[in-house]
């Protein structure tokens, strides 16, 4: 098959490079259409399900609303887990389905039990409805209203934000939702005296009737007049205030009694659950981009960003639309980390084949192979849809250097056999190329088949890395196209002729220096033992002292500072303390702006209480810092600036970061640790002393404990026998407490196509005490009216701020940071700490989450993957040479190039993460291709007469300068990442350090210990 390939090639040379040009053309046009994203998107396979509830508490919200959605959802095909938070006046359950199914047939499975889930809920207690179609980490972009003229008010430019800019970018191609926050949603409100109500005697409910009553309009089909259809419409709807202030409630002795009788009607903001504020100065009115699922987000922020440039000018004057946070930017910095390394270690590995190679025209044969490769993974990169992103394009750098292998071998080749026969003809080329093409095939499949791992990864670890692997693999392959088919073309029309003798200087040096030394090798085989036991020793000693981690911390250039305060805070408290750290922060010289939102705004996105803020930290220009020159130093130095602030508890994070360790354990840290049982007082006590354990192990930061308990509730029970007593029933005096205390919506006034609530509820003096809530008159039969406090008890508790739920059981969640060390070792050190300090009761268990989880599953599917992938290899090679011995001296160059990667992560300080163990699968295809490469020039020298001994000496010096170069080239193409340090260079350098560092080890098996070694496996073969 090779051979075929071969000498198609060299005898249609002109066909060979056109088909190359076109690749090469085809590979600019995709990449110009590539959709670019900072990182692969993470997110679970997740539908939402939100109910909005008119002021009901935490434990309501649980057993009438979460608990039927819940269950409805129990039990759905493809569904993983379901989790949920009950709120106050907020339900939401996240249905977590496997990765394979797809989210529209999701959320149609979803939508169908929701129908079942809404005949379970009470009148009244909301309708259960779908989240947007996105991920989570759908939120692309945050802006605020800026107003220069200072003439706006809150309510006003809430106005705007829902109304006009909303409606806009609804409308761009990609968006899903567009959701605000800050300022005050617009109502009519109807502001109730219950004294002008008793003077008249009416009730609360009198009111909201006759608004309702009175605010329609009907249609009433048409009229013939003469040949005309005229539409008939009867217009009834209120349209200001002065109109509901008109409408009447009754007539007393012939004179009506209208609704300004008995209240107030003014234009007022809605009850609010969040609001947003800017560098401590106030309060801004804010929106929310959410991305359609399947979106790319580059090319949605561009259209976005186009669309506010639009609306900017359509807005009043002194109004402007400031974003303050998107994705593009991180999306523009790690493109940038990834492009600049790629750019140096192709610069660096032309470098090093010119210096090895010497002359120009065999150089260039086996640079191209290098934009050649690029491209044909671009090509394959747009076919199947991989976007352009720190995990893709790194794939692509780390094969930078092992693109050009396969080139390397056949061009040398070629060239020492020109060399030996004093020119190139075809014949020879022919003979030269197929001499080492199937062994270059063998390689190059090895290379890709070692990566099929990453392939298995599933979840966030396969979401990670796959991207990785497919780029990498797509790369190898087009190498492998580029030796087989356009080297033999390129060499037959560059290197005609004589031959060019291009063995260097500095080659030959090295080759007079090697040949003693693995004469010597070879002579005393128990050297070579020593020496690869000396490092496996090593490596085995310094293995345990590695830290383990998932990935190290992607630093993306925005900080977030969570603020936790008291339960039974207020929502204008939380605002005057969040404004008071805003001031802090802000007078840190790094810091250019800090945005923070707290509480929740429109549904859809976040569900915080009032007594939680996000606040988001952004930074200056690197080259502006002075006090520190990393993001975890800005940490450091923003902790300290802070100190303790009383009453918050502070946790720092990043944007994305924080959405999927909140997505994938409802927590906003990197560890999570739940507890599960059924009783929250005891939920918390043990929880409580979890923390205070776990706080006590080195590395612990940021320890917090959910707040599950401690909101403030005025609890109103009905007492039955009382309202007996009046012939009162229960829904008469919920229905006054409901729309007295907390109002009650009565219809909706249209300003031409946008639309306000009409909301009546009391006086605020007449329902702000729990003395005033008991003078609330209720009607009973035969026209009596009953003050509230002799119907009901009301008492003062203490209740559950939020309860959160999965799979069917409460829990709550210690979550903390770990700083300093790794999170492997942290973790089992904490575990050991628990066993000993904390005894839980029956019924109660705890289990460990986040990036530990993350890790400890990858870490289990590797173990099983990794070794069944070697087998195959082995297999591989045992079709390729057909001998055990050859295939098991060959796989002997693993284990000391795995020793190399080890010590290379100790040196530099790294962990063992999954982007090391990616190194570690890169190298084995590394390693055993440089092996492949020797052992089958042994043979031939062998096979052509040559003694085992001898064949072994003399393959190792004539295959030298390959080898050399082949490790040099993939090292120096890594180099970059190893030493970069932009934006996602944390996540790659772990890998870069494990394939260089095992390059060592690896090349000086193979130059030293497998040819010493090659007598005791081989089998003769005679001519």
């Amino acid at each position: 098959m090779t051979g075929k390939i071969i000498r198609f090639s060299a005898k249609n040379p002109l066909v060979v490079l056109l088909m190359g040009l076109l690749v090469a053309a085809a590979g600019v046009h995709s990449y110009r259409s590539l959709p670019v994203d900072a990182f692969p998107d993470v997110s679970p396979n997740l539908v939402q399900v939100f109910t909005e509830t008119q002021g009901l508490a935490p434990e309501e919200i649980e057993k009438y609303v979460t608990y039927p959605v819940e269950v409805a959802m129990n039990g759905l095909p493809g569904v993983e887990k379901v989790r949920s938070v009950s709120n106050f006046g907020l339900s939401v359950v996240n249905i977590y389905f496997r990765d394979d199914v797809d989210i529209y047939f999701a959320r149609q499975l979803v939508n169908q039990r929701l129908q079942e889930a809404r005949e379970e809920i009470p009148d009244g207690f909301g309708s259960p409805r779908m989240g947007p179609i996105s991920t989570g980490m759908g939120l692309i972009l945050f802006y605020y209203i800026e107003d220069e003229t200072g003439r706006y008010s809150l309510e006003e430019l809430r106005d705007i934000q829902d109304w006009l800019i909303k409606f806009h970018l609804q409308n761009v191609p990609g968006v899903t939702e567009v959701l605000g926050i800050g300022g005050y949603e617009k109502q009519y409100h109807v502001t109730v005296n219950p004294d002008a109500l008793l003077r008249y005697d009416l009730s609360i409910t009198d009111v909201v009737e006759a608004i309702r009553a009175n605010n329609l309009n009907v249609g009433a089909q048409f009229i013939e007049k003469g040949a005309e259809e005229y539409v008939v419409r009867s217009i009834g709807l209120t349209s200001t205030a002065r109109d509901i202030e008109e409408i009447v409630l009754k007539a007393s002795d012939g004179t009506p009694v209208h609704i300004k009788d008995v209240a107030e009607v003014k234009v007022g903001g809605a009850v609010r659950r969040g609001l947003q504020t800017r560098n401590g100065l106030g309060e801004v009115v804010a929106g929310q981009v959410i991305k359609l699922f399947g979106e790319n987000s580059s090319t949605v922020i561009g259209r976005v960003e186009k669309k506010m440039a639009e609306i900017n000018k359509i807005l009043p004057d002194g109004i402007r639309i400031v974003p303050y946070y998107d994705q593009k930017s991180l999306v523009s910095a790690c493109v940038k980390t990834i492009t600049t390394a790629l750019a140096q270690g192709i610069g660096l590995v032309i470098l090093v084949v010119l210096a090895f190679m010497r002359s120009a025209r065999p150089s260039l044969v086996v640079a191209l192979s290098i934009p050649f490769s690029v491209l044909f993974a671009f090509v394959l990169m747009r076919f199947f849809g991989v976007s352009a992103n720190l995990m893709s394009l790194g794939g692509v750098a780390i094969a930078i250097g092992m693109m050009v292998d396969g080139a390397i071998v056949m061009v040398e080749n070629i060239d020492q056999r020109a060399g030996r026969n004093g020119g190139l003809d075809r014949p020879l080329l022919i003979e030269a190329c197929t001499e080492v093409g199937k062994p270059i095939m063998f390689a190059v499949s090895i290379v890709i088949l070692v990566f099929v791992p990453l392939f298995t990864l599933q979840g966030v670890e396969g979401k990670t890395f796959r991207p990785l692997a497919h780029t990498l693999t797509m790369a190898m392959f087009g190498s492998l196209i580029f030796a087989m088919l356009l080297v033999p073309a390129l060499a037959g029309i560059l290197m005609k002729g004589k031959g060019h003798g291009t063995e260097s200087r500095a080659t030959g040096t090295m080759e007079r220096a090697y040949r003693p030394l693995i004469e010597a090798f070879s002579r005393r085989k128990t050297a070579a033992l020593l020496l690869s036991g000396g490092f496996l020793l090593t490596g085995l000693l310094i293995a345990p002292r590695l830290g383990s981690e998932f990935t190290p911390k992607l630093q993306e250039g925005s900080i977030i500072l969570r603020l936790t305060m008291a339960p039974s805070i207020s929502l204008e408290e939380s605002k005057r303390m969040t404004m008071l750290v805003e001031r802090r922060v802000m007078k840190i010289p790094e810091v250019r702006e800090v945005v923070s939102r707290i509480g929740r705004g429109e549904v859809g996105a976040h569900t915080d209480p009032v007594n939680s803020a996000e606040m988001y930290i952004l930074l200056r220009p690197k080259e502006q810092w002075r006090q520190a020159r990393t993001q975890e130093e800005i940490t450091a130095v923003i902790r300290r600036a802070l100190g303790d602030v009383p009453g918050i508890t502070m946790n720092f994070t990043q944007p994305i970061e924080m959405t999927v360790d909140e997505l994938l354990e409802g927590v906003r840290a990197e560890l999570a640790i739940k507890l599960f049982g059924e009783e929250l007082p005891v939920l918390k006590e043990y929880a409580h002393r979890i923390a205070g354990a776990v706080a006590k192990v080195k590395g612990a930061a940021d320890v917090q404990v959910d707040q599950v308990t401690g909101t403030p509730q005025l609890l109103i029970r009905v007492d039955r026998k009382a309202i007996a007593r009046y012939g009162i029933n229960v829904a008469t005096v919920q229905g006054i407490i409901k729309a007295a205390v907390g109002g009650e919506e009565a219809g909706q006034v249209f300003e031409g196509i946008r639309r306000y609530d009409i909301v009546v509820r009391y006086a605020p003096r007449f329902r702000s005490t729990a003395k005033a809530i008991g003078s609330i008159l209720v009607p009973a039969p035969g026209g009596m009216k009953v003050p509230l406090s002799q119907l009901v008890e009301i008492k003062e508790a203490i209740g559950p701020r939020q309860i959160t739920r999965e799979d069917g059981q409460r829990f709550i969640t210690i979550q903390c940071n770990v700083v300093g060390r790794d999170i492997g070792s942290f973790v089992e050190e904490a575990k050991a700490v628990l066993d000993r300090e904390v005894s839980l009761p029956p019924g109660y268990m705890v289990t460990w989450g986040g990036q530990f989880r993350l890790q400890q599953e990858a870490n289990k599917r590797l173990a099983i993957v990794v070794p069944v992938t070697l087998m195959a290899v082995f297999i591989l090679l045992f079709s390729s040479f057909g001998s055990i011995k050859d295939s098991l001296l060959i796989l002997l160059n693993i284990p000391l190039a795995l020793v190399g990667g080890v010590l290379g992560l100790y040196v530099a300080g790294e962990h063992l993460s999954v982007p090391a163990s990616v190194g570690f699968i890169a190298l084995f295809g590394i390693a055993l291709q440089n092996g492949m490469v020797l052992i089958t020039h042994t043979n031939r020298l062998v096979a052509d007469g040559m003694d085992p001994e001898t064949a072994a000496v003399e393959g190792a010096c004539r295959r030298l300068r390959p080898v050399l170069m082949t490790a040099c080239t993939t090292a120096l193409g890594l180099i970059p990442l190893l030493l970069s340090t932009g934006t996602g260079s944390e996540v790659q350098r772990p890998l870069a350090t494990v394939v260089t560092g095992g390059l060592v080890t690896s090349t000086v098996l193979t130059l030293l210990v497998l040819p010493a070694l090659y007598r005791w496996f081989s089998q003769v073969r005679s001519r």
